[in-house]
């Protein structure tokens, strides 16, 4: 490890160096890119640096537990467990941030929500859902654009689609991915009895057009008249479209813009992002053919996440964590929540890192 981290630390020293360079400052293509390698690997060399401080007092404090004068053993063996365990810490740290990073951690998303087992009460949660993200990423500071959404008869989401813009969206988001349960009593439910309804949630790194090469002729595309809730007309043109890739079988179908043109467009956004998930699920199962999809299909088992009315909790089941602020997150407070995940998930990425070293 530490042979790769004095590699890192060269290649920094290296860079610092050409940016002071006048050929570099003059060529504005390779002066953001050296300068975007540098502040990637900024936050390692800082922390070996660090660790490396530590270890320089740590040596010493050993040497001096070792000596013949009292007064100074006594000191640095009061001083050694603090500096171990900050070294230690510094392992951790350090390890952590030479796990590869996710190459899709900084796209944008593609986010999908659709109602699943529980008729009207999961389309109500389904709802819920698309309402908690979306304040979420006005917390973040984030842009979203709903790209299509099909409500309910009882005033909930079949299903919506939204696209979301904005630092580092895919990294926090993407554990998000699954079947969300809901446990409450409806509204309609005279004799007070709970019910249990899913919607699932799927976050696609948003792909452009050179990650995804999608040939004229592997795609259909039909066009035919919008149509509101109810069968209101929305419009007599056939602006909608629908979009299949025949290779796959993918269908998406866009209506909400007036526009064929632009409805096209946000239907081949849509489209690229789910087949770029395809690919990636492919690779993916090609290392760690255990793993399973993003969402599965939509079966009550087949959760990742629990939220209980009567009782104003969620439990996280694939990482056993359970808080009680059900309405907070609700309102699009999920920093806790995403913060467990993802530090779990890290600290899986380290032992299988570990296990390989």
């Amino acid at each position: 490890m530490f042979d790769k981290l004095s590699a890192v630390e060269s290649r920094y020293e290296e860079l610092m160096s050409r940016l002071g360079t006048v050929e570099v400052q003059s060529d504005q293509a390779e002066y953001k890119k050296s300068a975007k390698a540098l502040s990637e690997i900024e936050p390692l060399v800082q922390k070996f640096r660090e660790f490396r401080a530590v270890q320089k007092d740590l040596d010493g404090a050993e040497e001096m537990a070792k000596g013949s004068d009292a007064e100074m053993r006594a000191l640095a063996e009061e001083e050694l467990p603090s500096l171990q365990a900050k070294r230690e810490a510094l392992v951790q740290d350090l390890r952590a941030l030479l796990i590869p990073k996710d190459p899709n951690d900084e796209r944008n998303v593609i986010l999908e929500i659709r109602a699943g087992t529980g008729g009207d009460e999961a389309a109500l949660f389904a709802g819920e859902l698309f309402r908690m993200y979306t304040r979420y990423a006005e917390r973040q500071g984030w842009k979203l654009e709903v790209m299509s959404s099909s409500e309910s008869g009882a005033g909930g989401l079949k299903e919506a689609v939204v696209a979301i813009e904005g630092r580092g969206v895919y990294s926090r988001l993407k554990y998000e991915s699954g079947v969300h349960r809901v446990q409450r009593v409806p509204a309609t439910e005279a004799s007070g009895r709970i019910h249990t309804s899913t919607a699932t949630v799927a976050v696609l790194p948003e792909a452009e057009e050179v990650d995804i090469q999608i040939q004229e002729k592997d795609l259909r595309v039909d066009t035919f008249c919008s149509s509101g809730p109810g069968g209101q007309s929305v419009n007599t043109t056939y602006s909608a479209v629908r979009v299949t890739h025949i290779p796959t079988g993918v269908v998406v179908s866009q209506q909400d813009e007036k526009s064929q043109i632009k409805n096209r467009a946000k239907a081949m956004k849509v489209l690229r992002a789910r087949l770029y998930e395809m690919e990636m699920r492919k690779q993916q199962e090609a290392i760690a053919k255990d793993r399973r999809s993003q969402v599965g299909t939509g079966e009550r088992s087949e959760k990742i996440r629990t939220y209980n009315f009567p009782q104003s909790r969620i439990t996280d089941h694939r990482i056993n964590f359970t808080t009680h602020q059900l309405h907070n997150v609700l309102e699009g407070d999920l920093q806790e929540l995403l913060d467990q995940v993802t530090a779990f998930y890290t600290s899986e990425k380290l032992k299988e890192a570990s296990a390989v070293s």
